[in-house]
């Protein structure tokens, strides 16, 4: 294992009734990284940040934190911390008693226990909150005292089960950019799991997606939004423009026609992703004709849904104040630097 590898994941493996819900899984985060973990419901995500917690056994394989093996070794002695989605604060202890509890838990002093909070209460921006009782704070205050709580015994890899899945989306947006500036300013190593793939996005310095208890592709954000590995990705990712084509040279026969592609794209048969930036619109004299069939504002753009007469349905991206009324005709036109060939 490289010197810098703080976890480390070998042929991690758990079976429920005999079925993998983790199977054969290698993994490694390095020191100071924060590494994401993507997947639809029953993808294994949650059941591989439980094995490294060590709630969770494995069946075959090993988990190594700074080298070691922790097989035997119980959850309260791997040194990790671990915040859950519903937070699991203690409705009977105020704010300092929640942010304490494990720093008790290691025989911290009084002492050290209230410097402690009232540093980590600072840090996650509650300050002069010791007191308050958890029932009365909002959901993004009882958020920031899990993490202060799972921070304060300084673990050395932070572990993180869908930690902004309950709060509204403006507030999980401006959260997500708070602790990414937070375990950057630590240096705090971290796994989270997520099915958000905004959240993740903004957050990690790797993407891993899992797809039945396997790694499906594991990269930076934008190595994964680029370039997505399958067709699974790429739909799991948001994507919808995706359908099977013969490519030879520099274009590709596909149910739209012919498609411009990469110069360095994969011959032969694949699957292949037009992201909605690369469907162009132009009058309905030229290019694909389609029908425009819906269109939803994204805030930044407008998602306009296409209809060619004989071919799968087109989702394209354009401007506000150049988005078609739907029921009229367009023609469509593609880019190839907005095309993946898909393994």
């Amino acid at each position: 294992m490289p010197p810098n590898m703080l976890l480390s994941l070998a042929g991690a493996t758990v079976r429920f009734g005999g079925r993998p819900v983790l199977d054969a899984v290698d993994l490694g985060v390095a020191e100071h990284e924060i590494v994401c973990v993507l997947g639809p419901s029953g993808s294994g995500k949650s059941t591989l940040l439980r094995a490294v917690a060590g709630l969770q056994p494995l069946d075959t394989g090993r988990v190594l934190l700074d080298g070691r093996d922790q097989a035997g070794v119980p959850a309260h002695k791997r040194g990790v911390g671990l915040m859950f989605q519903d937070h699991q604060l203690f409705p009977q202890r105020d704010v300092a008693g929640n942010v304490a509890f494990g720093l008790r838990m290691h025989g911290a002093s009084k002492g050290q226990q209230e410097a402690r909070v009232g540093e980590l209460l600072d840090l996650v921006g509650l300050p002069g909150a010791a007191r308050r009782a958890v029932a009365g704070l909002s959901g993004g205050e009882q958020q920031r005292v899990a993490l202060a709580r799972a921070l304060a015994p300084r673990p050395r890899l932070l572990m993180l089960d869908e930690p902004l899945g309950q709060l509204d989306r403006s507030l999980r947006e401006r959260l997500v950019v708070e602790l990414r500036e937070l375990f950057g300013a630590l240096g705090t190593t971290v796994l989270a799991v997520t099915h958000d793939q905004g959240e993740a996005f903004a957050l990690a310095d790797r993407v891993v997606v899992m797809r039945d208890g396997r790694i499906a592709q594991s990269g930076t954000p934008l190595e994964v939004w680029q370039h997505p590995a399958d067709e699974f990705v790429a739909r799991f990712l948001g994507f919808d423009n995706v359908v099977e084509a013969t490519v030879a040279g520099e274009a590709a026969d596909t149910p739209w026609g012919k498609v411009p592609v990469p110069e360095d794209a994969p011959q032969g048969i694949h699957a292949l992703l037009v992201r909605p930036a690369g469907v162009r619109l132009l009058p309905a004299d030229e290019g694909l004709r389609c029908t425009v069939v819906a269109r939803t504002f994204r805030g930044t753009h407008v998602a306009v849904q296409l209809q060619p007469e004989d071919a799968p349905r087109l989702e394209a991206a354009c401007a506000l104040r150049e988005a078609p009324e739907v029921g009229g005709a367009v023609g469509v036109e593609f880019d190839a630097a907005e095309i993946v060939v898909l393994g």
